[in-house]
């Protein structure tokens, strides 16, 4: 009698859809924070623009003051920054979804599980391990870009509030030089990345792309 065939074995995504939902929809989000700032202190330039507007108005026999013309400036600056607010609050969201996921997907596919077993691995080989030392430093920069995202994202909520509770307004100057910090270690992160990913790539780790799109596949 024929035996029936054995059961497939049981497949796990190595990246779960909730991780790859955050990762793909954040790197969107920094990227339209980027882009308001790009547009505020490089395209536009709104703090800039008011010569300009009184300029090009002269051509057509229209005198703007420079009070008037500063409140266009304000305007301009005003919905690039109200986009920004949006963004990072939408960031901030994103932030909360991916601790809540931290604790909910499956032991293998937490970071905190992953960190913890490179770290038991590189103990145990030792520092001699050139691919080792790379995973030690690839998920301590994880936790790197984590930490920071989270200051950003803290810093950023206070200076939406700073104008209406009183000790947020008294720190309102050293909170922005954080956040201003902590955008610019955001950028340094996302490039190192992009660099570092593209390397693994067309080297060692081909596929890594499509398994954030797809998940890939680990036998569990």
């Amino acid at each position: 009698m024929p035996q029936p065939a054995p059961p497939l074995a049981a497949t796990q995504r190595k990246n779960s859809a909730a991780l790859r939902f955050w990762h793909w929809t954040s790197a969107l989000l920094i990227l339209g924070l980027l882009i308001t700032i790009l547009f505020q202190f490089v395209i536009v330039k709104a703090r800039e623009a008011g010569p300009l507007f009184q300029e090009t108005l002269q051509k057509s026999n229209i005198t703007l003051t420079k009070e008037q013309a500063r409140s266009l400036t304000r305007i301009i600056s005003h919905r690039i920054w109200d986009w920004h607010i949006y963004l990072g609050v939408g960031l901030s969201a994103l932030l909360v979804f991916r601790l809540i996921t931290e604790f909910t997907q499956p032991a293998t596919q937490k970071f905190s599980a992953k960190l913890r077993q490179v770290q038991k691995l590189f103990r145990e080989v030792g520092a001699d391990s050139p691919d080792y030392r790379h995973s030690v430093f690839v998920k301590y920069s994880y936790l790197f870009f984590y930490i920071t995202l989270v200051v950003m994202v803290i810093t950023g909520l206070a200076l939406i509030y700073a104008d209406d509770v009183a000790f947020l307004h008294a720190a309102e100057h050293s909170i922005k030089e954080v956040h201003n910090f902590t955008m610019y270690l955001i950028i340094a992160f996302t490039a190192l990345h992009i660099i570092g990913v593209v390397r693994a790539e067309l080297t060692t780790d081909k596929g890594i792309v499509s398994d954030m799109i797809n998940g890939g596949e680990q036998s569990s």
